[in-house]
Order: C-alpha cells, then sequence, then structure tokens
C-alpha cells in the first residue's frame, strides 16, 4: 500500500508537470506563429480586415480558456495528488457556480456566432455591384478552366451535352451572347482580375464538388456539380497568387492548382483584347 501511496504521488507530479510543459508549448506555438511561418497569408482584399479580426478574437478567446484549465488542472492534479492518510471529498451541487460558468460561456459562443453570421451574410448574401467585373471558373479533376464574358459582358449559354474535345464547356454556339465569350480549357491560361475593383467569380464543376480558395483574399467558395455558385470581393494587391482546391476531390487533388494575377485594369482590358474568342476557336 505505501508504494503504491508513493507511485501516485509521482505520478500527480508527473501529471501537472506535463499539463504545464503543453500549455507552455501550446502558448509558445501560437504566440510566434508568425515567425514560425504558420500564421494567415499576407491579406490582399477588403473583407480578409474583418475575417482576420473575427479569427483572432476566437482565438484569443479560446486560447484564453485554454491556458486557465489547463493550468487549473495542472494545480488541482498536484495539489491533490495521493497522500497517506488523505479520504476524498464530496462537494454538493452549487447552483450559483453552475449557472456562471453555463452562462458566461453561452453569452460568449452566442456573441461569436452572431458576429460570424453577421460577416458570413455580408459577404455571401450581398450582391456584388453592377459594375463588378465578371469571370467564370469550372473544377474538374484535377485542374480550373476559365471564362470570361466578351465585349457584350454576357456570358453565353452552356449545355453539358455539347462538351466535346473542341467545346470542353459546353458553349452554345447558337447563343448570340457566346460568340465574343473567352474561355481557357481545364489547365490552360490565367485567371487575370482588376486590382481596387469589386470581382465576381462564378463556380461550376464538370465532375465531382472542387472548392475555389485563395487564402491571401481570405476566399473559399465550393463548385457544385448542376448549379452556379459565387463569390465576390475586392482584391487590394498586384501580384500572382495560387488558386487551390480545399475540398478533397479525387486522388490527385494535390495537384489541383491554378494561377490568379492581379493588376490594373487597363492591363486586364488589354490581354483580353489579345485572347481567341469563342468564334475563333470554335467550329
Amino acid at each position: 500500500m505505501p508504494t503504491q501511496k508513493r507511485c501516485g504521488r509521482i505520478e500527480g507530479v508527473l501529471l501537472s508537470l506535463l499539463l504545464v510543459i503543453l500549455v507552455i508549448v501550446a502558448a509558445v506555438t501560437v504566440a510566434g506563429s508568425r515567425h514560425f511561418g504558420w500564421w494567415l497569408r499576407p491579406l490582399a482584399s477588403e473583407h480578409g480586415a474583418a475575417i482576420d479580426r473575427l479569427f483572432v478574437i476566437t482565438l484569443v478567446i479560446t486560447g484564453v480558456v485554454f491556458i486557465l484549465v489547463q493550468s487549473l488542472l495542472a494545480l488541482f492534479v498536484f495539489r491533490y495528488r495521493g497522500e497517506n492518510g488523505r479520504r476524498a471529498i464530496f462537494y454538493p451541487d452549487n447552483p450559483r457556480l453552475e449557472i456562471t460558468w453555463t452562462v458566461i460561456p453561452a453569452v460568449i459562443l452566442t456573441t461569436l456566432i452572431v458576429s460570424g453570421g453577421r460577416l458570413w451574410s455580408r459577404i455571401q448574401l450581398t450582391p456584388p455591384p453592377p459594375d463588378a467585373f465578371a469571370v467564370e471558373v469550372w473544377g474538374q479533376q484535377f485542374k480550373w478552366a476559365i471564362r470570361y464574358p466578351g465585349k457584350d459582358g454576357k456570358f453565353g449559354r452552356t449545355d453539358m451535352r455539347l462538351i466535346s474535345g473542341d467545346n470542353p464547356l459546353g458553349i452554345d454556339t447558337k447563343d448570340p451572347a457566346s460568340k465574343d465569350d473567352i474561355f481557357f480549357p481545364a489547365g490552360e491560361g490565367e485567371l487575370h482580375i482588376p486590382v481596387g475593383k469589386p470581382v465576381v467569380i462564378y463556380l461550376r464543376s464538370k465532375d465531382v464538388i472542387h472548392s475555389f480558395y485563395v487564402p491571401q483574399f481570405r476566399v473559399k467558395q465550393d463548385a457544385v456539380p448542376g448549379m452556379v455558385t459565387r463569390i465576390w470581393f475586392v482584391p487590394t494587391q498586384k501580384g500572382t497568387f495560387e488558386i487551390a482546391c480545399a475540398e478533397l476531390c479525387g486522388q490527385g487533388h494535390y495537384t489541383m492548382r491554378g494561377v490568379l494575377i492581379v493588376e490594373d485594369e487597363a492591363k486586364v482590358r488589354e490581354w483580353l483584347a489579345q485572347q481567341s474568342t469563342v468564334a475563333d476557336l470554335i467550329p
């Protein structure tokens, strides 16, 4: 029996020490995430600041709770480790304490949920401005295809039954609006968008669910077979960014990358004017 109690005391000390180490490692890891390169990518969109702010607030609140709970647990494990002559004590319920630790987390979580819901609604449900730069992105295993409306600013009709080697997006060439459309088959071309101007991206999928993701813009939206989804944002930084697929879409998911270039609108228009149209490419 004395040996068991001695082992209990040693185990209590070791467990409390392990919990303290866990808290320190977690705190240092998060606090030094910028130095370690684990932090959010540099921001390049207008709405991204609100997303980052909500993320940091949530991280701070949950971090404080984690440190407090684990530290108290370490303290209690050390303070009440096994000792000769000590008996377990039963504490009856404490309604005031139980209400307190129920109401406070409920209020904090409700505030975070409401704030997140309002932000999501502003990003997802608010329609893009009428003059937004429009582009269509198609996902397929395991590449992205791109289509721009022509000078008329309208996308031509598409029909999956029209898909062929020459017409990979199933564009209806009988639709007058499709004649001046500009498209790039999957894995070809780059996505060019203007800086400082609202950009709306319409997403489609030819096979399974994909997810259009550009971390610098804080943009992630699913492309779902059989429907058209959209996301809009205002890019604030020029540069070249990687388009990733954030949905596990098959064995080659990791290879599904695209190139997105943000530049002055005049350069985007000039680049588009140099591209072939549907009338040029599809008989």
